[in-house]
């Protein structure tokens, strides 16, 4: 008969560990879906400095332009032929998104004036180039 009275008191002493694995897989799910919208280009750049510039929502579309006019678009090198290419598959993921040019300073505009007709070609006319505040 002992041993039946031990029973009922360890079931009352055991921590339910539920309620707490609930709380860890919703704060993972969280980490998740917010880290597959940052967008990196895999590079940095030094941009310009500006006095007149506004922030742009929805810039789906970040290419970056170093200053030994490699240009960069989601942590890949892209050759300047392929940018075309590569602005068309990620409109197709995000057809209302903007393209963001993060040229740095030392870039030659010429690559920069490239990539935002190659953009305008496909009928992507929110086209901006990122720059500092001042």
């Amino acid at each position: 008969m002992s041993r039946n009275n031990e029973k009922p008191e360890e079931e009352a002493q055991a921590i339910d560990l539920t309620p707490m694995l609930d709380v860890v897989f919703i704060m993972l799910i969280f980490f998740i879906v917010t880290a597959t919208f940052i967008k990196e280009t895999g590079i940095e750049v030094t941009r310009p400095e500006a006095t007149m510039a506004e922030p742009k929502e929805n810039a789906a579309i970040l290419i970056a332009v170093n200053e030994n006019n490699e240009i960069w678009i989601d942590k890949e090198e892209v050759d300047p032929r392929g940018v075309k290419a590569q602005i068309e598959r990620l409109q197709a993921e995000n057809p209302k998104g903007t393209v963001v040019i993060q040229a740095d300073q030392g870039a030659d505009m010429e690559m920069v004036i490239s990539i935002t007709e190659s953009a305008r070609d496909l009928g992507i006319t929110n086209v901006a180039v990122s720059t500092e505040e001042n």
